[in-house]
């Protein structure tokens, strides 16, 4: 027969809420009584009925993940993979759900009964745009991630993208590379990840004094790898001189590299490339592509403690919004400093 929650408080010769308070991970128990009621729980191999405690303390242990896709997106691929760690570690499972950037498709993951069996919601969105800000005030914890909307009502961990991709430009600039062509901006776009980037572009060549280019532009819009090979063919065929392509994914600089060396350009002889996100693959493609490190781990961490703290009530009533540190990685698609 099952040892039960009596059996452990009878061996410990503690009560069983005393018992409880140790499975749940409550902080203020002396180390010697939590000790005794470990030792209690692994003499008996006794297990916690997740059912029971969900009715107890309200919570199913149970958090959700809402992101774009997941196949042809090895960002959010990352970033679902470093969540489900990081829950892990706190003893939650993580519920993903893709939206293909649909707005609607997010509506009603913000409003759907899958809610209802999670404790709070990891939320990065695309499809809603800043005027939907109120839109994500729900009654449960909501963390929000991405660069679509700022200054809503919840919680929001991003990274900092036109920072970040000044600084990028400011290195391929530092290598001596004056005609920087860039690929993934978005027709119009003034807050999201591609009009962000794009900014910080603008403000690096203006600091340095250099004419912003036109026709060193790229659009290109899902940022998959074939969009990177796409836009850029059509950079060559248009007879635009560049010495430098900065793409703002790095799977776009995948698809980038790709028709660079198609067209038997040499990078990074000929063509610098540099990247976003600082991708697993970023280590292994040939040539070995330089990015930029938005700071995903932070994210992850920071993202799953400010939910973890909201569902345990632990923080108070006002928004926080972080963002990440970056830093710019040197591989071998960037000339040697």
């Amino acid at each position: 027969m099952a040892s039960t929650l009596h059996d452990v408080a009878q061996l410990a010769g503690v009560s069983i809420k005393t018992v409880s308070n140790v499975i749940n991970d409550y902080p203020h128990i002396r180390a010697e009584t939590r000790a005794k009621v470990e030792a209690a729980i692994a003499e008996l191999s006794y297990q916690p009925n997740p059912s029971a405690r969900s009715l107890r303390s309200g919570r199913t242990g149970l958090i959700g993940l809402a992101v774009p896709e997941l196949s042809l997106s090895s960002y959010f691929a990352e970033l679902a993979d470093r969540m489900i760690a990081a829950a892990e570690q706190r003893g939650l499972t993580v519920l993903i759900e893709q939206t293909g950037g649909d707005r609607q498709r997010e509506l009603d993951v913000l409003s759907g009964a899958r809610r209802k069996m999670t404790d709070g919601l990891l939320f990065s969105a695309l499809g809603l745009q800043q005027e939907d800000a109120e839109l994500l005030r729900r009654p449960y914890p909501l963390v929000l991630l991405g660069e679509r909307i700022f200054g809503g009502p919840t919680d929001h961990v991003t990274m900092h993208n036109v920072e970040a991709a000044r600084a990028g430009t400011e290195f391929l600039l530092g290598l001596g590379r004056r005609r920087i062509a860039v690929v993934g901006a978005h027709e119009g776009e003034v807050i999201g990840s591609a009009g962000l980037r794009l900014r910080g572009y603008r403000e690096a060549l203006d600091a340095a004094g250099e004419p912003f280019r036109e026709e060193l532009v790229g659009y290109a819009l899902p940022w998959h790898r074939r969009d990177g090979a796409e836009v850029t063919r059509r950079l060559i065929a248009s007879g635009a001189r560049f010495d430098a392509l900065f793409a703002f994914n790095d799977n776009l600089a995948f698809g980038a590299m790709r028709a660079l060396q198609e067209a038997h350009i040499v990078i990074p002889d000929d063509v610098a490339v540099l990247g976003f996100d600082n991708l697993d693959d970023a280590a292994y493609s040939i040539p070995s592509l330089s990015t930029i490190d938005p700071g995903l781990p932070e994210i992850v961490e920071t993202s799953i403690e400010l939910l973890v703290d909201r569902i345990a009530g632990r923080l108070d009533q006002e928004r926080r919004e972080i963002m990440a540190a970056f830093r710019i990685v040197h591989r071998e698609s960037t000339p040697a400093i």
